[in-house]
């Protein structure tokens, strides 16, 4: 699939590629953004040059994952989100926000366009999110995003070759007011 271009209100989503490397290794020297992002650290400059000229370029190509930077309207990168395909119809999302335009409501907004997206363009029922526990950051911007917290998975999320517990929570089609490619009936409790 050819990379796609996303906008919204405040933002531009599109893939990135080697004009956005130094802002992508930029970004990426935050601390957060390597304790709770699965990214190598320390982060080098051969690290971001792949990811920008190699993972991002190839997932769109191969149909694995979708990768947009997340751009203000003054072109300045102010996160990254990428949507996983993880089984027919479901996929995962991943997001990170540079550290000085946090707080903003960016990601959040970046994560709905996307899913939408997802769900119309890519015929997805399912968009998973998922976090170490204790990335409270991250949580609070999938609940505003909507997702719904079904619980905690055990040892599910290996970073930098650590097993560590992780939330997960999920967005339908249906929350966002979609349809979805097939009926759905909630378990009765």
């Amino acid at each position: 699939m050819e990379p796609v271009t996303l906008t919204g209100d405040r933002l531009v989503l599109r893939a990135v590629g080697s004009q956005d490397t130094a802002a992508v290794l930029a970004a990426c020297q935050d601390p957060d953004i390597q304790r709770w992002t699965t990214i190598p650290a320390p982060y080098l400059p051969e690290h971001a040059r792949g990811f920008t000229e190699q993972m991002v370029p190839d997932g769109w190509a191969n149909g694995s994952m979708f990768t947009f930077g997340v751009f203000l309207a003054s072109g300045e990168l102010a996160g990254m989100l990428g949507i996983t395909m993880r089984s027919p119809g479901a996929g995962e999302i991943g997001f990170w926000g540079a550290k000085e335009h946090r707080g903003h409501g960016y990601t959040t907004e970046a994560a709905v366009l996307a899913v939408r997206w997802a769900f119309t363009t890519m015929s997805l029922d399912r968009v998973e999110w998922r976090a170490e526990v204790g990335n409270r950051a991250s949580r609070a911007v999938a609940e505003r995003a909507g997702f719904t917290i079904e619980g905690t998975l055990r040892s599910a999320i290996n970073n930098k070759g650590v097993l560590r517990d992780c939330w997960i929570g999920s967005l339908l089609p249906s929350d966002l007011g979609l349809p979805s490619t097939a009926p759905y009936v909630p378990a009765r409790t």
